[in-house]
C-alpha cells in the first residue's frame, strides 16, 4: 500500500478554496499511484470551526462538500476528517471524525473518543465521544484509525477510561494512522514523538501522522506530518509550517520511505520565528487585510515586529509611525530609523508632545492638588494609541501590537495606550526570548540595530526611565513567570526553587492584578505550552492567593 500524507493549510469556513486544495493533493497522489491519501482532523470546514458547528447551513457545506471530494476519489482511497451528524437520539448532536471514502463514495468513519478540553480545545462543547473502539478494514489492511487526541490518553485526563490504543493493539493493527490538528508550541513536538513512538511500540505497527499546517488566528499548526517505522524512527518527515505531500510504502509488515527522510531540526528560536510568520501571513490573508501599522519606539519588542511584519507582508506593506516625546533619547529615535533603512518598510514621524501637553493642560483643573504619577505617563502612550488608531481607520491598516509576554503577564502596559492593536504578534514571547529572536533575525545581517539590542529597556515615558527602575531583571522575571504561567506552580513551590519568596509573591500579585487589562488585550499568536487568552482563563472578579 502506497499511501500519500497531505498536509495542507485550511481556511475554515471556505469550502471552496479547500476543496480546490484537496481536490489537487488528490489528483498529485493519482499520478504517483498512491492507493490512500490522508488528510487533517476537521479538513473539511477547518479547524477550530468553533460555534459554527452549531449552524445547519455549516454542517449542510460540509457534507456536500465530501460528497463533492468523494467523486475524486474513484481510483484512490482517503481518509479525511470532518464533522458528521450523531444519528442516535442521545449524546451531542456532532462527532469528530475521521471519514473513509471508496470507490467514489463515503463507506465509513471512525469517531473521535478523546475530546480535549484543555487550554485552547473545547471540543466538549461541539462532540460526542466515540465509545466503540475497534480497527477498520482497507484494502486488506487492519487500520487502527485514531484522531489526534485519541493517542494521548496517557497524559491528561479524557473521557474514555482505559488505554485505548491498548484495545486496539489486542486487534492486531497492521498501520495506525492518526489525523490531527495539533497546535505548535516550542515544547510540543518532543512530546509528539515521544507519545507517536509510545503508541508504535505498544501496537507494534507503523504510523502514519498527519498535521495541518496553517495559523487561524491565535492558533497556529506547524504541520511536521510524519511517518514513523515499527521501531519508533522517523522515516519521514513533513515541512514545518507549510504545505506539503510526501509518500511512504507499507510492505512487508512495516513503513518504508519513498520522499525525503526527516528534515534537520533548527533550533526552538528558529521555530518560533518561522510560526510567528505563518501566523502573521495568515490573519492578513485570511481576513483580507494587506497593510500593518505599528508603533515603533526604538525598542527591542517594536523592533523585532517590524522586522517581522515586513518579512511576512514585505516592506511596502508595512507602516511605522515615529512618535517621539520630549523623553525620547536621541539614539532611540535613531535606533528607529535605522530599523526602517534596514527594512526598507514605511515610515512617517508624528511627535506627540504638543498633544499630550493639550491633555494636562485640559486635566489640570480635575487634577488640582495632586501629584504627577503614571497617569500622565499613561496620557503619552494614550496619545500614541490614539493616532495609531487614527490612521489604522483612516488609511484601512490594521494596527499590530508589540506587547511581549514579560509585560503582559505583570501588566507592565497602558490599556488603550501600548496595549492597543488587533493583533498581539509577540504577546506569548518572553522579553528574554525576545532577545533571542532578535539574534536570529540578524543571523545573516544587521536588520534590528545593535544598538537597540544592547541598550538597557526603557518605556522613555519619564527621565531615565528603565524597566529595572519597576520590575527584576528579565531573566529572573521570566523565570518565574514560566513557572507561574506555563507551569502553573504556586507561590510556594516556586519559592522552593531557590526565588525569593517576597519577589515571588509580588510578582503573583502582578500577575493576577493584571488579569482585567489581558482581558481587553488583542488575541496574541500562540507559541508556548500557555498563552493568555483561550488558553489561560482566570475570573476578573475573585479573591485567592498563591
Amino acid at each position: 500500500m502506497k499511501i500519500a500524507l497531505a498536509q495542507l493549510n485550511y481556511h475554515i469556513g471556505n469550502f471552496e478554496q479547500n476543496e480546490e486544495k484537496i481536490i489537487k493533493a488528490i489528483a498529485c497522489a493519482k499520478a504517483a499511484e498512491a492507493d490512500v491519501i490522508v488528510f487533517a482532523e476537521l479538513a473539511i470546514g477547518g479547524y477550530p470551526a468553533k460555534d459554527l458547528l452549531r449552524h445547519t447551513w455549516f454542517l449542510d457545506r460540509c457534507e456536500q462538500s465530501l460528497s463533492r471530494i468523494a467523486v475524486y476519489c474513484d481510483t484512490i482511497d482517503c481518509i479525511i476528517g470532518a464533522p458528521i451528524r450523531n444519528v442516535h437520539e442521545e449524546g451531542k448532536a456532532l462527532s469528530n471524525a475521521a471519514v473513509v471514502i471508496s470507490k467514489g463514495n463515503v463507506v465509513g468513519s471512525r469517531k473521535k473518543s478523546l475530546l480535549p478540553d484543555y487550554d485552547v480545545f473545547d471540543e466538549y462543547r461541539y462532540f460526542e465521544p466515540n465509545r466503540t473502539i475497534q480497527c477498520i478494514e482497507l484494502q486488506n489492511i487492519k487500520i487502527a484509525l485514531t484522531i489526534c487526541e485519541d493517542l494521548w490518553d496517557n497524559d491528561y485526563d479524557n473521557s474514555y477510561k482505559g488505554d485505548l490504543m491498548l484495545e486496539l493493539a489486542q486487534e492486531k493493527p497492521d498501520l495506525i494512522i492518526n489525523i490531527a490538528a495539533s497546535p505548535f508550541s516550542y515544547i510540543h513536538y518532543e512530546k509528539r514523538l515521544t507519545v507517536l513512538g509510545n503508541n508504535v511500540l505498544k501496537a507494534n505497527a507503523p504510523v502514519v501522522y498527519v498535521n495541518q499546517a496553517g495559523a487561524h488566528m491565535d492558533i497556529i499548526f506547524d504541520g511536521r506530518s510524519l511517518a514513523m517505522n515499527k521501531s519508533a524512527e522517523v522515516i519521514t518527515e513533513l515541512l514545518a509550517f507549510e504545505e506539503d505531500i510526501q509518500y511512504v510504502t507499507l510492505s512487508q509488515g512495516d513503513l518504508h520511505a519513498t520522499g525525503h527522510p526527516k528534515t534537520t531540526d533548527l533550533s526552538e528560536i528558529a521555530y518560533i520565528y518561522q510560526a510567528l510568520l505563518l501566523g502573521l501571513r495568515d490573519y492578513f490573508s485570511k481576513s483580507g487585510f494587506k497593510k500593518a501599522v505599528l508603533g515603533l519606539s526604538g525598542g527591542l519588542d517594536s523592533a523585532i515586529v517590524a522586522a517581522l511584519a515586513v518579512e511576512a507582508l514585505g516592506p511596502e506593506n508595512v507602516l511605522a509611525v515615529l512618535m517621539p516625546s520630549v523623553y525620547s533619547t536621541e539614539h532611540s529615535i535613531k535606533d528607529a530609523m535605522d530599523l526602517v533603512d534596514n527594512t526598507g518598510c514605511q515610515h512617517i514621524v508624528l511627535p506627540i508632545q504638543a498633544i499630550a501637553q493639550s491633555f494636562e493642560d485640559t486635566l489640570k483643573e480635575a487634577f488640582h492638588g495632586l501629584q504627577a504619577d503614571t497617569t500622565e505617563e499613561n496620557i503619552q502612550a494614550r496619545t500614541r494609541g490614539t493616532l495609531l488608531m487614527a490612521i489604522s481607520n483612516k488609511l484601512g491598516h490594521i494596527l499590530l501590537n508589540t506587547s511581549n509576554k514579560s509585560e503582559a503577564a505583570v501588566g507592565y502596559g497602558t490599556l488603550y495606550g501600548d496595549m492597543a492593536g488587533s493583533l498581539s504578534v509577540i504577546g506569548d514571547v518572553y522579553k528574554t526570548q525576545a532577545y533571542q529572536l532578535a539574534s536570529y533575525i540578524n543571523r545573516e545581517r544587521e536588520i534590528i540595530p545593535i544598538n537597540t539590542i544592547v541598550k538597557p529597556p526603557s518605556a522613555e515615558l519619564r527621565p531615565d526611565q528603565k524597566d529595572s527602575d519597576s520590575l527584576p531583571d528579565y531573566e529572573i522575571l521570566d523565570a518565574i513567570l514560566y513557572q507561574f504561567i506555563e507551569l502553573e506552580k504556586s507561590g510556594s513551590e516556586i519559592s522552593k526553587l531557590g526565588f525569593d519568596e517576597q519577589l515571588v509573591q509580588r510578582i503573583a500579585r502582578l500577575v493576577n492584578n493584571a488579569e482585567f487589562k489581558r482581558f481587553q488585550a488583542p488575541p496574541i499568536l500562540r507559541v508556548s505550552p500557555k498563552a493568555f487568552g483561550a488558553g489561560r482563563q482566570i475570573p476578573l472578579v475573585a479573591k485567592f492567593s498563591h
